[in-house]
């Protein structure tokens, strides 16, 4: 018995003090415990009243790109379409004067956007259809882009037949510069005995006075003994015009470039028999490039037209229509047809010639890529 109200005694001990020191440090409160934030989405608000959830990533040539977790793929909206936009982190919009306002973006009347810049606050309201990119990636100050190409055939035996062929471009753009090169240089013979040989070298350069509008300087040099010729040269500077830049259009348009531009050249033709002419000429010029499916596949033409200034049926053109396929990173290969027209040819020549250059190569472009 005595044991019994002992042990009832131990317990009742145990229990108090069990409780004193739970009422002396109380249990955290569940409700309290602060749960972790959802991530503030980015929402877009279309004029159809559609509502899209995300982040915005950016907007060029007219789309803008939107990650949404629930969908595999990134939502591509056209920016004509956004009414309203809220963006929650610090992003770089773009406006078409040039200027550049960085900050998190609000809400606004339908067609308008609230910019909050960072460090200061303050608010600028600015019209959507003002806005030309949305957090575009940020390019190194000179962006180098260009090809090599060659072609070489052989045959030994009953027939010695050998043909090269050579194919470059090399461009380099910054903000207000660009310098362009072009090359080419094709030989055969047969059995020892020249069949053609010509070379043709341009080089340009490109001041840009706007965004848009720049002024050229170029000097062109062709040598191809065939049409009787030591040395074609047309010096020529004049006004041209970027009528289509990268990012100006969506979709497979996207990377499409085309500028045209005009001045006077002097041109002079130096033959090996014919009688030497030089004259002033003008100089029109077209180059149009339409990079497809991420840069795997590349249309361009490029041509040249050097009218006279004293007699405009008198003229030389010259003109480039190729594609170039991309094999592997680096690796391309290309198909370039060259149309060369002279209608004052030296005697025993005839006015056109025309090159077909299946070639193997090496291209390359700097250009950043999200």
């Amino acid at each position: 018995m005595k044991q019994s109200v002992a042990a009832f005694a131990i317990i009742a001990m145990l229990s108090l003090t069990t409780a004193s020191v739970c009422s002396a440090f109380p249990a955290d409160d569940q409700a309290a415990v602060p749960q972790a934030a959802a991530p503030v989405l980015d929402v877009v608000t279309l004029k159809d009243g559609s509502v899209i959830y995300g982040e915005v990533i950016e907007m060029m040539g007219g789309l803008l790109h939107i990650k949404n977790s629930m969908a595999g793929d990134i939502i591509k909206v056209k920016w004509a379409e956004v009414s309203k936009l809220a963006v929650s982190h610090p992003i770089p919009v773009h406006l078409k004067e040039g200027t550049v306002l960085i900050g998190t973006v609000e809400e606004g009347d339908p067609g308008m956007m609230k910019v909050k810049a960072g460090p200061t606050g303050s608010v600028m309201t600015v019209p959507m259809d003002a806005v030309t990119q949305v957090n575009p990636v940020l390019q190194p100050p000179v962006v180098y882009t260009g090809s090599i190409n060659a072609g070489y055939s052989q045959t030994a035996g009953n027939a010695s037949l050998k043909n090269i062929s050579v194919i470059g471009d090399f461009v380099a753009r910054s903000e207000q510069l660009r310098l362009t090169m072009l090359g080419r240089y094709v030989y055969g013979d047969n059995n020892g005995s020249l069949i053609t040989r010509n070379a043709r070298g341009t080089i340009k350069l490109d001041f840009f006075i706007t965004k848009r509008f720049f002024w050229f300087a170029s000097a062109y040099f062709e040598n191809d003994f065939f049409q009787d010729l030591k040395l074609r040269t047309a010096i020529s500077s004049g006004p041209g015009y970027q009528w289509i830049e990268r990012g100006d259009y969506g979709g497979i348009f996207k990377d499409m470039t085309l500028y045209v531009e005009a001045g006077p050249a002097y041109f002079n033709e130096d033959f090996r028999v014919a009688e030497d002419r030089a004259s002033f000429r003008g100089r029109v010029s077209t180059k149009w490039n339409w990079p497809l499916f991420d840069d795997r596949l590349t249309i361009y033409h490029y041509h040249e037209i050097f009218p006279s200034l004293q007699n405009f049926s008198d003229f030389f053109f010259t003109m480039d229509n190729g594609i170039r396929l991309k094999i592997l990173e680096g690796l391309a290969s290309g198909f370039q047809v060259t149309t060369r027209y002279n209608n004052r040819p030296a005697p025993g020549t005839v006015p056109t010639d025309n090159l077909y250059l299946l070639t193997l190569g090496y291209a390359f472009d700097t250009t950043r890529k999200r």
